[in-house]
């Protein structure tokens, strides 16, 4: 598709609802561009009229002290290294609040979220969220979807996945030895789970 077809897309989503919120769900394997792919198109919708906000899944993180206390630090990214009830706590409040609200982001030099930093403006009435398990069906995940009005699929070759997960580490501070070991391990274990979801979204989007 060309770049002008998803705003037209994402634009029609908006037909006909006019009592909440619409969301719209970007996903993909880490270091397919999807984070990328969905604030470009948050900053086409609003160059187009439209009061759109874009909320990562990364701020429901949790915090790195807490995976050390449960163990799990060394697969940070993992499905249940997240908030996903406090994720679809908010989802739930994007649909049926017509309110001002605040989402956490995350704050990649810090490798930590950080609360109350997205705003959500009471008359936004497009929601752009992106993550990597907005398909998942397992441990809490499943409740995610029927938030979303769709879902779309970032979707890109291996090899370049791999790249810019590890330029992507090193430019935050990581020796590039390390960064390697990690996008070629916890990193590509998480991408397998989410390349199994991939039949689910609404729209696959080529990245590459």
């Amino acid at each position: 598709m060309e770049r002008a077809a998803y705003i037209d897309r994402a634009r029609s989503l908006l037909d006909g609802v006019a009592d909440r919120r619409v969301i719209l769900g970007i996903t993909g394997a880490p270091g397919a561009g999807k984070s990328t792919f969905a604030q470009w198109l948050v900053q086409a919708l609003a160059d187009a009229g439209i009061e759109v906000a874009y909320v990562p899944m990364d701020g429901f993180h949790l915090a790195t002290t807490e995976l050390v206390r449960l163990c799990r630090a060394d697969r940070k990214g993992a499905p249940d290294t997240f908030d996903v009830g406090g994720y679809r706590a908010l989802l739930q409040r994007v649909r049926g609040e017509r309110a001002d609200i605040w989402a956490p982001s995350f704050d990649r030099t810090l490798e930590e979220p950080v609360a109350g930093a997205v705003p959500i403006a009471a008359d936004c009435r497009l929601v752009v969220t992106e993550g990597n398990y907005l398909l998942h069906d397992d441990g809490g995940w499943a409740d995610i979807r029927p938030q979303l009005d769709e879902v779309w699929f970032c979707l890109a070759a291996d090899d370049v996945r791999l790249q810019r997960l590890i330029a992507r580490r090193v430019e935050f501070g990581q020796d590039p030895i390390a960064a390697d070991a990690w996008a070629r391990g916890s990193d590509q274990r998480n991408a397998d789970l989410v390349a199994a979801t991939a039949a689910r979204a609404d729209l696959i989007v080529s990245v590459d």
